[in-house]
C-alpha cells in the first residue's frame, strides 16, 4: 500500500502479524508494527521538539536506514565533491521495481561513487520476521574498499530510561575517544578498551551499557561480534511492556557493531545499534589506514566491476512474562529460538532463513 510516513512517500507492507513501512527515500525502514497495536519502537525524528538541533546534523534519518558506500563523515575533498554524511544511499530517491501486499523491490544509482544499489524487503504471511536483502555493485573498473552500515535506530518513548535493554553477543570493545566538543556530557571514559556490556565511566566506575542511565549523556561504543558464531544478533527488549525488537545477521558480512547513545535530559532518547564493516562511522581514510582492529578488518572488499551482498533478518514480537535478559539467538529448522536469562524460551517462524 502507497502512503506518506510524515510526508515522505512510502509503502507499507503486511504478513497479518507485522507491518513495515518503508521509504521510498533511501530505502529505510520508518516503521514496524504488531497487528492491532501502534507500538513503533524505531526512532522517529520528526518527534524531536521544534528548534532542537537534528542530532545527525542530516535527514531524515528515520528509524533503520542504509550508510552505503560510507559510514561516517566524508573527508574534506569528499564534502566538497558533493559526498553526504554516511554515503549517498539513505538520500537517492528509489525506483519501485516490484510491490506487492508482503514483498517490495527498490533500486537506485549511486553517482557520486559510481555505484548501484538495490534493496528487496519481503514479509511471510503470518509471520513475525521482516527480511532484507541488499546488492551492492560496483560500475567501475577497480577494487575498491567498500564501508556499509545498517544503521538500527530506536527511539522514545519505547526506549526508556533502566527499562530498555540491549542485548547481543558482544566480545571485545572499546571507547571512541572524546572529541574536542560534544552536545551532551560523556558517561564514559575516552578511547579504553573493555568487555560488552561493562564499559569504564569517565569516573572510573563501571557502567552496564544495556541500558541508558538516569543522566544526559552522549557516547559511541564498538563492539567485536562473537567470531565463534556464524551468526550474530542484536535485541532491544523492554520487560515491562513486554516488546522486543531484534536483528539477525552474518557475522562475516558485519562484524561490528556501534552503538551511539543519544540520551538527552528531556528523555526523547534515542540509540543506535549499528551493525557494520568498521567499527566507528569515520572517514574511508581513517578506517583504510586503520586497517583492523582486534584483529578484524575494519572495510569489505567490493571487487571491480562486481557487486557484494548482504542479508539480515529484523523481528518485533511479544514475549512471554518474565523475560529480562536475552541470553542467545539461534536461527534452525525455520525457527528463530530465543532464550532469556530466566530459562524462558521463545520461538518464532522464519521459513525463508537468512
Amino acid at each position: 500500500m502507497h502512503t506518506l510516513y510524515d510526508g515522505f512517500p512510502a509503502i507499507v507492507l503486511s504478513s497479518g502479524a507485522i507491518e513495515a513501512t518503508v521509504l521510498t527515500t533511501g530505502a529505510t525502514i520508518a516503521g514496524i508494527v504488531l497487528a492491532g497495536d501502534e507500538t513503533n519502537p524505531l526512532w522517529n525524528p520528526q518527534r524531536i521538539a521544534a528548534g532542537r538541533p537534528h542530532p545527525f546534523g542530516h535527514g531524515p534519518g528515520f528509524g533503520h536506514f542504509v550508510c552505503v558506500d560510507g559510514f561516517g563523515a566524508p573527508s574534506y575533498e569528499e564534502q566538497r565533491a558533493g559526498l553526504p554524511m554516511h554515503g549517498e544511499a539513505h538520500r537517492q530517491e528509489y525506483e519501485v521495481i516490484e510491490s506487492t501486499q508482503n514483498r517490495l523491490k527498490l533500486a537506485a544509482a549511486l553517482p557520486l561513487v559510481q555505484e548501484s544499489f538495490t534493496r528487496s524487503f519481503q514479509l511471510v504471511d503470518g509471520e513475525n520476521v521482516l527480511y532484507v536483502s541488499s546488492r551492492l555493485e560496483n560500475v567501475m573498473a577497480f577494487d575498491r574498499p567498500a564501508h556499509w552500515a545498517e544503521h538500527a535506530t530506536i527511539g522514545a518513548p519505547y526506549l526508556e530510561r533502566c527499562a530498555t535493554a540491549v542485548d547481543m553477543p558482544a566480545s571485545r570493545a572499546r571507547t571512541r575517544a572524546h572529541g574536542p566538543s560534544a552536545d551532551l556530557p560523556h558517561r564514559l571514559a575516552s578511547f579504553e578498551d573493555f568487555t560488552w556490556p561493562i564499559a569504564p565511566g569517565v569516573d572510573g566506575r563501571p557502567i552496564d551499557l544495556r541500558t541508558a542511565g538516569t543522566e544526559a549523556s552522549g557516547d559511541h561504543t564498538a563492539s567485536l561480534m562473537d567470531s565463534s558464531r556464524p551468526m550474530a544478533w542484536i535485541t532491544f527488549l523492554h520487560p515491562a511492556r513486554r516488546l522486543l525488537l531484534g536483528y539477525l545477521f552474518r557475522r562475516a558480512e558485519f562484524p561490528w557493531v556501534q552503538n551511539w547513545e543519544y540520551y538527552p535530559a528531556d528523555d526523547q532518547l534515542a540509540r543506535g545499534l549499528e551493525f557494520s564493516t568498521m567499527p566507528f562511522d569515520v572517514p574511508r581514510r581513517e578506517a583504510v589506514d586503520l586497517h583492523s582492529l582486534f584483529s578484524t578488518p575494519t572495510y569489505r572488499w567490493l571487487p571491480a566491476r562486481s557487486s557484494i551482498a548482504s542479508s539480515f533478518l529484523l523481528f518485533w514480537t511479544r514475549t512471554p512474562d518474565g523475560f529480562s535478559r536475552i541470553e542467545d539467538v539461534r536461527l534452525k529448522d525455520g525457527l528463530i529460538m530465543l532464550r532469556d536469562a530466566g530459562g524462558g524460551t521463545l520461538g518464532l517462524a522464519a521459513s525463508l532463513g537468512l
